[in-house]
Order: structure tokens, then sequence, then C-alpha cells
């Protein structure tokens, strides 16, 4: 009877953590470049601590050797998961766009004298 019962408690806790990881939700950030991953399911790889797991956002599978793993919610997820804009950055005009230096006060150009090359020569005593 003892042994029935400790079957069936066994069995009914697999069953209730095997149904509570299928909702699972991580958000998996790497320390060392403070890049955040967001999965359903990471797995140990027995190698020291070391997580694996499939990126949904990047489809890439990704192993890392140190991480910080967090259960978050399904909307935590779910914004997680919302791909920001790209980042403007401020637009570069091609060098022949660019405008000119400034003239001397004079109205003169001014003028330009190429720089002298080094001596390769040593010098005599």
């Amino acid at each position: 009877m003892r042994k029935h019962l400790t079957t069936a408690l066994m069995l009914g806790g697999l069953t209730m953590l095997v149904a509570a990881c299928s909702s699972n939700y991580y958000r998996v950030t790497d320390p060392s470049s403070g890049k955040t991953y967001y999965t359903t399911k990471v797995e140990d790889t027995g190698k020291g601590g070391a997580v694996k797991m499939k990126d949904v956002k990047s489809q890439s599978m990704v192993t890392l050797q140190s991480s910080e793993v967090k259960n978050i919610s399904e909307d935590e997820y779910q914004a997680g998961l919302v791909v920001k804009g790209p980042v403007k950055s401020a637009p570069v005009q091609p060098a022949s766009a660019q405008p000119a230096p400034a003239q001397p006060a004079s109205g003169q150009p001014a003028s330009v004298q190429p720089a002298a090359a080094p001596s390769m020569v040593p010098a005599q005593q």
C-alpha cells in the first residue's frame, strides 16, 4: 500500500512539473555582453553550468557559459519579442558634398605647401 502511495505521489508531482514547464517563459541575459534572449525552454548542457536554448527572436540555438535566467510572465515575454525600430543616426554627407574649408579673411586663397619628406641620410658630424 505504501509503495502505491509513493508511486502515485511521484507520478503526480512529475505530471505537475511537466505541465508547469510547458507554459514557462524565460529571459536569459549574458552578463558579459548584456545581450538578452527570450525563450520557452532552457537546457542545462551539463558542462560547468552552461545553458543551451533557442532564441525566438533570431531562431538561433545559443549556448552560454555564464547566464542569468529569469522566469517571466507571458506579457513580459511578448513585450521582449517586439522588435524595436532601428536606431537612427545623423546622416553622413559624402565627401564631395561637404562644405569647402573657410577662406582667409584677405579674400585670397590660402597657399598649400606639401609636407617635407623626412631625410633618410644620416647626418654627418
